[in-house]
């Protein structure tokens, strides 16, 4: 069962759906997706019936969560998405499991009149309830503490109305200890048993040791290999706490040092804006059919031959500063990457980003993907009044 929802739905998903006779719940958005894809659009009773029953639930975006909430009440599976969106929420549940952790939820309205002194520095501020490291700073120290607020209030201002409160919300946040190591994305789904099912591993990478953007995120043998058996033994711990079953999940997760922390569960869905297709192009499986038909990748057979090769996803996100009608040069930016798998515009979705692409590099042309880390995108965009509609 889908429920696909704004700001956007890939249109490899679509032809899933539509291949596979999934159903959909039927909204104004599905309604506009289904005039050219015959998709199975299930009314709100039919659908919430058919969840009653058994069906497993995928979504592909947050912006659902506002029907699971008022749909399906105070069930299991409403209450596991609200402790893993709310980060404060999640951190209190899961202190158990890391007693030395520093967090503390300060109130949005609370933050200039906060006394930096009582918090471990450096940290990271960032919303209780958020998305698309959207008002996320890291805080060096005490004295740049007021900077930072004021940074983020621009930031919230300048998306408020973007998503709904339950994707991004503007009144809690978390100022937490930063933690050092590497960090990493995990699309997985827990079985009917509660075991985890891994259905890939990103790397994360970053241009500096300030740098929050989620411009690139490879996976590859090397990536899969190194970490497949520690984050299992991470997901079984913790969910022997969250107790969840039949749920799918996008989870960020930092290593330093032989410890394993989470930084966020994103509920009912892997990577999002459709970007877990990547598994797709990197490993032949769609993640979303191995939740909904309770498959396990065999990655023993799936990674054999795939040495050397980096599958990334590249985020091509409007840095500050970038004018508002500035269009990017897909195809120049195309031209300096090895393989490129697809590209995704979403210039025209009113998000912070041009769009997605998806490529793949061998070792021998792993400097460029450096240099789209590294790039404010400038050299890519059109001359004023090209490439608008």
């Amino acid at each position: 069962m889908f429920i696909l929802e704004r700001p956007y739905v890939s249109r490899h998903m679509l032809d899933y759906a539509v291949r596979h006779a999934v159903p959909v719940l039927r909204t104004s958005f599905t309604e506009a997706l289904a005039r050219t894809a015959p998709l199975r659009l299930l009314d709100d009773d039919a659908f919430a019936a058919r969840l009653r029953e058994g069906g497993r639930l995928y979504t592909s975006s947050e912006n659902a969560l506002d029907w699971v909430f008022t749909h399906c009440g105070d069930s299991d599976l409403a209450r596991a998405c609200r402790v893993m969106k709310d980060k404060a929420a999640l951190r209190r549940l899961l202190r158990p499991m890391f007693p030395d952790f520093f967090f503390r939820e300060i109130a949005a309205a609370d933050l200039p009149g906060t006394d930096p002194s009582g918090l471990r520095f450096p940290c990271v501020l960032k919303p209780s309830v958020g998305f698309f490291s959207l008002g996320v700073r890291t805080v060096p120290s005490a004295g740049d503490w007021k900077a930072a607020v004021r940074d983020i209030q621009r930031d919230m201002a300048s998306h408020a109305g973007l998503f709904p409160a339950s994707v991004l919300e503007q009144q809690r946040f978390l100022a937490e200890e930063l933690v050092g190591g590497e960090e990493f994305a995990v699309d997985l789904y827990f079985d009917a048993a509660g075991e985890p099912v891994i259905l890939n591993i990103f790397q994360h990478r970053f241009a500096s040791a300030d740098d929050v953007s989620d411009r690139l995120y490879v996976t590859g043998k090397d990536v899969i290999e190194a970490r497949m058996e520690e984050f299992m033994r991470f997901f079984r711990q913790a969910n022997a706490v969250l107790g969840v079953r039949d749920f799918p999940a996008h989870v960020e997760l930092r290593v330093d040092r032989g410890r394993v922390l989470p930084i966020e569960f994103n509920p009912l869905r892997c990577a999002g804006m459709c970007c877990t297709d990547l598994a797709h192009y990197a490993y032949g499986f769609d993640t979303y059919d191995c939740y909904l038909r309770g498959v396990r990748p065999d990655f023993g057979s799936i990674l054999r031959g795939r040495e050397g090769q980096t599958y990334s996803m590249i985020i091509l996100d409007r840095r500050p500063g970038t004018p508002a009608h500035a269009r990017l040069d897909f195809d120049r930016l195309a031209g300096r990457l090895q393989d490129v798998l697809e590209v995704r515009p979403m210039q025209e979705l009113g998000l912070p980003l041009f769009g997605i692409v998806f490529a793949r590099t061998d070792d021998a042309h792993a400097r460029q993907l450096d240099a789209m880390l590294h790039s404010d995108l400038g050299e890519f965009l059109l001359p004023a009044g090209e490439g608008e509609a």
